[in-house]
């Protein structure tokens, strides 16, 4: 077997500056935060609400960690919000079905894994969350016309400068960034689905 010569000790590398890095990171994310539009928070808000209490779905896309938030927002949605009394949220995960997800990408090309499944479901006023730090995701950009054609309204999280689906959402949940920030951006998501979520808990059912 093969060993990994070590460096001598005169080319070790200095330790990372983990405290110098922490604070960094979070100026940097109150920062991201501090860039987000309250009023597109609201309207976002209100439609979940809409969907909620007229009983239309919510369906919830993304890739690779956006995929990982989509799936914690279709959990706090369908369960979390029980607390608040209110109608039940109809809430669909589009990367939690993992045959049908990769006979999709497989047969009819990853463009599609989206699409393919709102097709079977997805009906005029029901809503489409998509989560994706560049925008430009090619399944996320052709599940946004696939909804708008349906007469869903859709809400996007986003990151950078929004990429195409910008002009494509209906809703712009933009974290304005330096291109590439990915985890940045991600974490940003991950608190704006919290405070989504928090919102719909705190929709207290009136006591009669």
């Amino acid at each position: 077997m093969d060993t990994i010569p070590m460096p001598p000790n005169n080319e070790q590398r200095p330790p990372m500056p983990v405290r110098q890095t922490a604070l960094d990171y979070y100026r940097d994310l109150q920062s991201l935060l501090e860039g987000l539009d309250l009023g597109e928070l609201e309207r976002a808000v209100d439609e979940l609400r809409r969907a909620r209490d007229e009983g239309s779905t919510i369906y919830i896309a993304g890739n690779g960690g956006s995929a990982a938030t989509a799936s914690h927002l279709v959990n706090d949605l369908g369960k979390a919000t029980k607390r608040s009394g209110q109608r039940s949220v109809r809430v669909m995960g589009l990367t939690d079905n993992m045959s049908w997800l990769t006979a999709l990408g497989n047969d009819e090309g990853y463009d599609r894994v989206f699409t393919g499944q709102l097709e079977n479901f997805a009906t005029q006023g029901d809503v489409l969350i998509v989560i994706t730090a560049s925008g430009n995701s090619p399944n996320v950009l052709d599940a946004l016309r696939h909804s708008s054609e349906t007469g869903m309204t859709s809400i996007g999280l986003l990151g950078f400068d929004g990429g195409a689906a910008r002009e494509l959402v209906d809703i712009t949940l933009l974290l304005p960034s330096r291109r590439g920030a990915y985890g940045l951006v991600e974490s940003g998501h991950s608190v704006v689905c919290d405070i989504l979520t928090q919102c719909l808990i705190d929709d207290r059912a009136a006591v009669s």
